[in-house]
């Protein structure tokens, strides 16, 4: 299995939007953090599975919300760069690296 690094701001979003969620309902962000955490299992186990979306840059979209985990394999190491609502610009990690 690859290792996994996940950058500061994929962190960052995970748990801003799990607070949000929480906010919303009573447990629904430990949902969204579920949903993640299994989608990254995912991409542990098949990180050439998902789509390549630019360059060395692939996407794996999560079940129930809608978000996308953006990342990197190198070797065997899969760094994951953001976790973004599907509606907003891929591009934005790349201003908070």
């Amino acid at each position: 299995m690859h290792k996994l690094i996940v950058k500061p701001f994929a962190e960052a979003d995970a748990a801003k939007t799990a607070a949000w969620y929480n906010h919303k309902r009573e447990g629904l962000g430990n949902e969204f953090l579920l949903a993640l955490d299994a989608k990254i299992n995912a991409i542990q186990r098949n990180p050439n599975h998902f789509q390549l979306v630019y360059k060395n840059i692939r996407r794996a979209l999560t079940n129930r919300f809608p978000y996308g985990i953006f990342f990197i394999v190198e070797i065997d190491t899969i760094y994951i760069l953001a976790i973004l609502h599907t509606s907003r610009n891929p591009k934005i990690w790349k201003d908070q690296e």
